[in-house]
């Protein structure tokens, strides 16, 4: 194993004053001094990384949680496993870095397969796999797939899958510790889970589609953060739903000027097939909010326009409960996954207009116009009982990289689930 020890002195030498790295025969120094250090840290981990280490060892002084946490983002890769030995004594905080370690892996892993092998029901029995290898106790779950969503009316998955050959599928997950079957559910989860995104009849270019297959992340964020809440000891009962499907183009495929009737009455003109995310999302939270939980969080790769206005360091985050969104943004900061609330009032319902029903999926113009992000959360907001819940938004601007870049490996980042754990929490 390469031994990779900490200085908070600035490098002066051989591989160059100010250097993030310097190596040794058996190892490497990371110099860390300057302005964010954990930037600095994460960015000379993707230095050894891209070096050719596979294995690490994290020795000597200096190494808080923080510090090993954000050598970890910098040194997965996207191709191959990576072997690092803690720093970190203490059993507790071992247990912490395994555990957010565990949780973060499984989200590159199915994030980052292919979407010939990763498409509506698989992501659906991988996420139960998952959940059960920690919990599997108080997990149980309910799977609806094909036609059969639209007999109990989820017409939003079953009209943005419908044209794939494989069917799109509605996963509920049951985390119940209390043994009670008549607990009150304390939180329940949303998440998009696009498993390949081809805009539909709103066709993307290739450039905009070749990455599609990071379209399910909302559904991996959160499945991943139900499970590292359990690992650190969530005890209140919680629901997660999964919306998932293929976006695909066929004789029977959905199309723009068809009109949606949803389970509470809410009717929807599609005018843009590739603001299918929403659709989809939309069934999640009315089934949300028939559970009756206090909390709903939703999590999606819903906007690039969330991208444009936040870029890929932080996530977007919107809700009509202003503390519930201070306090997600004060938590983003405790586990260093920034967040970045934008735009959300009662009046952006009214921002995709249709002369048709009762709103619009998106507006007609490129990227759903001005302020699409924002728009988009609106569309959400028609759909959750936020006089009974608490909501928030994730549009999950920072959860997968199309190329690597000086900090992150190419691919999904993992970033949003500690976020959403710590809410849970």
């Amino acid at each position: 194993m390469l031994r990779i020890t900490l200085s908070s002195e600035a490098y002066t030498g051989a591989w160059g004053d100010n250097s993030l790295v310097a190596f040794q025969n058996d190892g490497a120094t990371l110099h860390y001094a300057g302005d964010y250090p954990l930037r600095r840290i994460q960015q000379a981990a993707r230095t050894i990384q891209a070096q050719g280490a596979t294995q690490v060892s994290l020795e000597g002084e200096g190494w808080s949680y923080e510090r090993q946490w954000a050598f970890y983002c910098g040194f997965a890769a996207t191709n191959k496993a990576v072997e690092i030995k803690w720093a970190s004594i203490d059993e507790d905080e071992l247990e912490l870095l395994n555990a957010r370690r565990r949780s973060a892996d499984w989200v590159r892993k199915v994030v980052n397969a292919t979407p010939e092998d990763m498409y509506p029901e698989k992501l659906a029995h991988d996420a139960i796999a998952f959940l059960n290898q920690i919990d599997g106790d108080n997990i149980s779950h309910e799977l609806v797939v094909g036609d059969a969503l639209l007999e109990q009316g989820w017409i939003g998955t079953h009209s943005v899958g419908r044209a794939s050959s494989r069917p799109p599928v509605m996963l509920t997950i049951d985390f119940n510790p209390t043994a009670d079957p008549n607990a009150p559910v304390a939180a329940c989860l949303v998440g998009k889970g696009i498993t390949f995104d081809s805009g539909g009849y709103s066709i993307k270019p290739s450039a905009g589609m070749v990455t599609m297959k990071c379209d399910m992340g909302g559904a991996a964020t959160v499945t991943a953060a139900l499970g590292y809440a359990i690992e650190q000891g969530l005890s209140q009962r919680v629901k997660l739903i999964l919306c998932c499907a293929e976006n695909l183009i066929a004789g029977n495929a959905y199309k723009l000027g068809d009109v949606l009737t949803y389970k509470n009455g809410v009717s929807v003109e599609v005018v843009n097939t590739d603001a299918e995310g929403r659709l989809v999302l939309a069934d999640g939270l009315i089934a949300a909010s028939e559970t009756k939980a206090p909390l709903i969080i939703d999590a999606a790769t819903l906007t690039g326009a969330a991208m444009m206005a936040v870029g890929s360091d932080y996530n977007a985050i919107f809700g009509l409960d202003k503390a519930l969104l201070q306090k997600a943004q004060q938590l983003s900061e405790l586990v260093n996954e920034p967040a970045w609330p934008l735009p959300l009032e009662k009046w952006h319902q009214g921002q995709c207009p249709s002369h048709y029903a009762d709103t619009a999926n998106s507006r007609v113009q490129k990227g759903g116009g001005m302020g699409g992000a924002s728009n988009a959360a609106g569309f959400l907001s028609r759909f959750v009982e936020t006089e009974t819940a608490s909501w928030i938004h994730f549009d999950l601007a920072a959860c997968f990289n199309d190329s690597p870049n000086a900090r992150w490996a190419a691919g999904a980042t993992g970033l949003g689930v500690a976020n959403i754990a710590a809410l849970l929490l």
